[in-house]
């Protein structure tokens, strides 16, 4: 029992620290720089066709070097 209170202490007070930087800051919690499309991946998953989001920045790219888009 003593294991659980502790570590629900210590989860309380991460978030505790968390809630007073943003505060005094007011900046949200960014994630890493670039992420996995840091790493030239196009897509995150496995699937044939990417997604709606992605499938719009592809095409708009594809109209700017002035390819035909068709789908």
């Amino acid at each position: 029992m003593k294991t659980i209170l502790l570590t629900f202490s210590v989860f309380l007070l991460v978030i505790l620290g968390m809630a007073v930087g943003y505060i005094f800051k007011k900046r949200a919690i960014k994630g890493s720089c670039g992420g996995i499309s840091a790493l030239g991946m196009k897509k995150v998953c496995d699937c044939d066709k990417p997604c709606d989001t992605l499938q719009k920045k592809l095409d708009e790219e594809k109209k700017s070097k002035g390819i035909v888009v068709d789908h």
